[in-house]
Formats: structure tokens, sequence, C-alpha cells
């Protein structure tokens, strides 16, 4: 491992100019390339105290041995030298693109003498057309196979071509109409590239006028009675008008534009762009991106940009592009989109109507393909294996941990303390042994104290389990085959009969210590006990000053996050749960036989729960549907209940009266303050 110091610039040596930079390892590898409005202060950034530097690019400068750079004279050529070298070099250490050229697109290889129409995946070639990118091949055939009987192009291989030409025969495509034939001269090359010309102009959206223009000669051929030409060209319309109906108009206003959506955690990203073209979708493409670097929505908007068009010119680069974050700055890329167009590109962010809409049609895509992508990688046998395998080697275990248990504290400023506990098998959830847990040793916020009863309670059930079942005797059974003994009466596995290989808490020393202090209070010796601290994703062991440092790409990691992910869900929700259901608790809910009707119809005639508690039996038997009975329980039950705290205006301090319809639902009064305000901070 380098020292940075090492190999840092002399004072005053780096110009503070905007370039490119790249940083080389021992073998003269690059491993980074970045650009910078001003080289001196960007490089600065990278030769500080290594402590203050985020993992990965502190593992970065530690694994470089040299830095250089490359002086330009604006920020759009920085742009540019830096995709150019990005893809030259393919660094280690920047992002990392999958699935970006696998996306199949329609061309039509107007370079040629006779222009065909295909499916090609892969490099764009110069002097071909193309249209999408398409989820599937088989779309792309479907659509053709609608166009082909209004536009016959060829769509054969040069192979097929020759041999027709050479015989005088055409294929079939050519017999049934589906085909020009220009291979035995029906039409000559003239004809045929303006047949190609119009599937083109068809394709880019100019669709209008071309059926008008086919619907007014049906007309004419019916006045003229040739019925069988009018006939065919109503079929033309009608096969047009399906290809039309496969892309669906989601903006009314006939708009070109490139939607992207990043969906992303810590170590993932997943794009996906929308294609937008005469106010229909014409194609989706996405990819998965690692995050090595740290990097924020913005610059992975950049880094988008830069994949989707860096190697497209002129109506390839739609007149709007838009995104949900800008890049910093954002003058350079949109000079640079500007360039590649030809004309003004817009990059903006939509901010209502349909546009914003559609991103966010956009935006669930793409967190549906983050989801995917962590589904399959979790779904495959031999990364969950090699993901445990790492853990267990990081952590020092005997064996690799088949079961793990994570725990994480949730609250809402110290109320409704709650905790959730999590468990994994062989890499996989194991939902039906979540468990939650109320916090009921001590009231206040403290997730050290909180940890340490969680893990407490847990554990002395598990011992008073194993108490009545007896030790758990390896008797050969296969995996996951339950004994009896662990069984309750019902067949249903006891709640906490099963010990886990690994405990994982979400947090850092304390936390750990707590969970371990636990353990050892309770005699237990033979359970390993780790943290996973959010902030930086460091693992941290019991006792240890320093965490372990898994790599960024480790599979173990990865299975880590995903269960202190898990925790963090489980227990958010069951505290929101429980916040809300405090909400809605009334004094009324202690009434027998009142339903949420006549609460209502309380509510609504006196206006407050103040002025009901102070209202006397007989005005609150002027309320339709309580009678004298009712009304004597009722203010009996409010006689009871300790008046509710006075509302607050967190904004001002201001204690508030109450006011007609400002009731919540469980007839407490609503708070006026900012909602970021109200809601505080969730943990």
């Amino acid at each position: 491992m380098a020292d940075p110091s090492s190999y840092r610039p002399e004072p005053g040596q780096i110009p503070d100019t905007p370039g490119v930079y790249r940083f080389r390892d021992e073998h003269r590898r690059v491993i980074y390339v970045g650009k910078a409005k001003s080289l001196r202060q960007r490089l600065a950034n990278y030769f500080q105290d290594l402590a203050n530097l985020h993992p990965r690019t502190r593992t970065m400068v530690t694994t470089a041995a040299s830095v250089e750079w490359t002086v330009v004279s604006t920020e759009v050529e920085a742009l540019q030298l830096e995709y150019s070298w990005i893809k030259e070099y393919d660094p280690r250490f920047n992002v990392k693109y999958r699935d970006d050229k696998s996306y199949p697109y329609l061309a039509v290889t107007m370079n040629e003498e006779f222009p065909r129409v295909q499916v090609m995946r892969g490099h764009k070639k110069k002097g071909v057309r193309y249209f999408g990118p398409y989820g599937h091949a088989w779309a792309i055939r479907d659509t053709v196979d609608l166009l082909l009987r209004v536009f016959p192009v060829r769509t054969c291989s040069a192979g097929v071509f020759k041999n027709a030409t050479r015989t005088g025969r055409p294929c079939l495509l050519g017999y049934i109409g589906k085909c020009s034939a220009p291979c035995v001269g029906r039409v000559d090359p003239v004809e045929h590239r303006e047949l190609a010309e119009e599937f083109c102009d068809f394709m880019a959206g100019r669709t209008g006028a071309y059926l008008r223009r086919l619907e007014k000669r049906m007309t004419e051929a019916a006045e003229e009675m040739e019925y069988e030409r009018a006939a065919r060209l109503r079929d033309d319309i009608e096969a047009l008008r399906k290809a039309m109906e496969k892309n669906a108009v989601v903006l009314a206003d006939a708009t070109d534009a490139d939607l992207v959506a990043v969906a992303e955690d810590e170590l993932e990203a997943a794009v996906q762009i929308f294609h937008v073209r005469g106010g229909r979708v014409r194609g989706q493409r996405g990819w998965v991106t690692d995050k090595v670097e740290e990097i924020t929505t913005g610059a992975l908007v950049e880094h988008a940009l830069q994949q989707l068009y860096g190697e497209e010119s002129g109506d390839a680069v739609p007149k709007e592009v838009l995104v949900p974050a800008l890049p910093d700055p954002v003058d350079p890329v949109q000079e640079w989109l500007t360039g590649r167009r030809g004309s003004n590109v817009s990059l903006r962010i939509p901010q209502r109507g349909d546009k914003k809409a559609l991103m966010e049609t956009v935006q669930r895509n793409a967190l549906q393909a983050l989801a995917l992508h962590k589904t399959k990688r979790a779904s495959d046998l031999t990364t969950r294996s090699r993901a445990l395998e790492e853990i267990a080697e990081a952590l020092d275990l005997d064996s690799a941990p088949l079961r793990i248990e994570c725990y994480d504290i949730s609250h809402l400023q110290g109320d409704d303390v709650v905790a959730s506990m999590v468990v994994f098998e062989d890499g996989l959830q194991r939902k039906s042994e979540y468990r939650r847990f109320q916090i009921r040793g001590f009231a206040g916020q403290d997730d050290v104290r909180s940890m340490h009863e969680v893990i407490t309670r847990r554990f002395r059930r598990y011992l008073a389990e194993k108490e009545k079942t007896g030790e758990w005797v390896d008797d050969g059974s296969a995996d996951g085959e339950i004994r009896e003994g662990l069984k309750d009466e019902d067949g249903r596995p006891r709640k906490f009969a099963y010990p886990p290989q690994l405990v994982v808490v979400d947090g850092g020393q304390p936390q750990v210590a707590a969970a371990k202090r636990a353990l050892d209070e309770l005699g237990i010796d033979d359970i390993a006990v780790c943290g996973l601290a959010k902030r930086l994703e460091e693992v941290w062991l019991p006792g240890d000053d320093d965490p372990v440092v898994l790599p960024r790409t480790s599979e173990g990691l990865y299975l880590l996050q995903r269960v202190r992910d898990e925790a963090h869900r489980f227990a958010i929700t069951y505290q929101r749960a429980k916040r809300a259901k405090r909400f809605r608790s009334s004094p009324l809910d202690e009434v027998p036989g009142l339903g949420d009707t006549r609460k209502q119809a309380l509510l609504k005639h006196f206006g407050s729960l103040k002025k009901l508690r102070s209202a006397t039996i007989d005005q609150i038997c002027e309320v339709p549907g309580i009678g004298r009975k009712t009304a004597e329980t009722i203010a009996a039950a409010l006689a009871q209940a300790a008046p509710a705290a006075p509302a607050v205006n967190t904004a001002t301090g201001e204690i508030m009266e109450e006011e007609p319809g400002t009731m919540g639902s469980g007839g407490h009064p609503v708070t006026t303050g900012a909602p970021d305000e109200r809601r505080g901070q969730e943990t």
C-alpha cells in the first residue's frame, strides 16, 4: 500500500486551470480518471489526512503510485477528454457500466446500395440509422413485420441477396409482397432507397402526414371504384396503426426527449432511460453501475449522459434531456450536449405536468431494475456461498455463518423505541423468523442500552428453549430439518429455539460492545458478534480499536449490507405503525360499545376533545345516536383520562388553543409546524 505523500506533486506545480488527471498504480496502469475546473484545488483534496477521506477514495489513493494531468482550455474539453480516457483505459476506480451494449436496435443500413432493415447490437456504425434501443429483439421483429407490408424494404443478409441475384428468383418475402425484391430488379436502387427513407421517417415519428396521404389515396381509389387497391391501402393503414399502438403516446406535444432516472444505494446504482420521440416511448434501456468511487446523484447523471451520447451526434441527441439531478456544474455538460447535437439542448429537472409524471414512471423502472439486480445476485447459490465464506474469513470464524441475525433500534426522538430482529439463513431471508421488540427496561433515547436489552431478552429466551428441549445434537439430519423437540405442539418451530452463528448489529463500537456484554452476561461464548456502521460501511468487532474494511467488490460486504438494511426497514416499519397507533388513540376508545361512527359524530358536534370534555351529560345527549347511559359513560371516561398536552407550534414555540377542524383522527389536536420539524429524526 503506497503512501500518497510519496508521489504528491510539489506546491505550485499543479496548475490552477481546467484539466483531466490520471492516477496510475505501480505498474503504470491507469486506475482513475477525473476532470476538474481547477486541477490544483481538486488534486489537493486527495492529498490530505487519510482519516478524512472516504474509504473508497482512501483505497484509490493508497493503490496509486503516481498522478499526472493534462491541461485543457475549457470545462467542455475536459468533459470530452475524460470520456475518451475512461473508454480507453477502463480504470478500475471509475464508475463501471454493465449491460450498456447488450440492447438491440432497429437499424437501417443507409450506407449500402440497397439499404437493409435488421436487428443490430454493439457499437454503432457510420452511415447506419438506428431506432431504439428495444428491450427485446422480438419486439423489433414484430414492428418490422407490420411495417414491411407498407414499406417493403430488404431485410435479407448479403449472402441471401447475392444468391437471389444469381438465380433470378426472390426469397419468400418477395413473393408475398413484404419485400420489393431489388435483388431481381423489381425496383431500382433509387426507388428502394426512397422506400428505406420513408421507413426511417415513419420510425422517427413523422407518422401523421404519411397516414393522411394513404387515407387520401384510399378514398381516391374507392371513388374510382378500384376497390381492391382501396382495400390494400386500408390494410396498410391498419398495419401502420397497429405498429404505432405498440408505442403509447405519453406526451401530447410530440416531444423529442430522453428521460434519465437513477435509483441507488451505498454500493450500486441503476440507471434507466426512456427515449421519447414524437411524444411516444420509442425505446428503453438501462444498466447497473458499481459505485466504486464516492459519487453524488448529479455526478452519476453526468456519467450516464457521457455513456449515452459520447459517440452520438445530430438527431441521436434529443432537444431535451430530463434528469433527476443536475451535474455540478451543469453548463459544461449542456454545452457539450449542444455540441454533439449541433443545436441547443435543454438539460433540466421536470417540475410539473406530463413530463414529471413520466419521470416518476422511469424512476419506478430504475427502482425495479435495482431490486431485480439485487434479487438475481442474492439468488445465485455460488455467489451466496462466496459471500458467506468471505464473511467467515474477514471475521475469523471457524465456519461460514449459515444463520445470521441482525438487530436494529428505531425511535422518534426517544419515543416509541422499538427493535427488530431479522434472520438470514444460507444468505436468504427467513421472514417467518423475524421478530420485533418494544423497549421496556427504561424510557428515553439510548441505543446502546436498547441493544443490550434486546440481545439479553432474545438469548434469554434461547437459553429457556434450550433448557426445555435439551442440548442441540447433530443427529445427521438434513440441513433445514427441524428436530421434534424444537417444535411447538402444532408443529411450528419455537420462536427462539435456533441460535445464530453470527449476530450483526446496526451500529459501531458502542452497539457491538453492548451486544457482546449481553451475551457474556448470559454465559454464551459460541456466537460471533459484529456491527456494520452505515456511514462508512465498516465492520466492527468486539474489543477492536480499528474496523475491518471489506473490499468494495466483496460479496460478503454486500450480504452484510442487505441484512443490515432489512433490519432497518423492519424496525422502521414497526416504529411507524406503533407511532401511528398512538397518535390515533383517544379516551373515547375506552368507552365500551362506542364505534367509529359515533366517535366522529361527537367530535364533529363539539369540534374538539377539549370542548367535549367540558360538556354536560345533557349536551352530549344532543348528539344523534347518543343515549343518556352512553353519555354518562363518555363523561366518566373523559373525566378519568388526563387531558392531552397542549399543541405547540414547533416553528415558533407558541402554545396553541384547539380550534374546530383541528382534530386528529383520534381526537388529538394537530400541530401546524413544518412537516420536517414535526417528524424529527428516525433511527
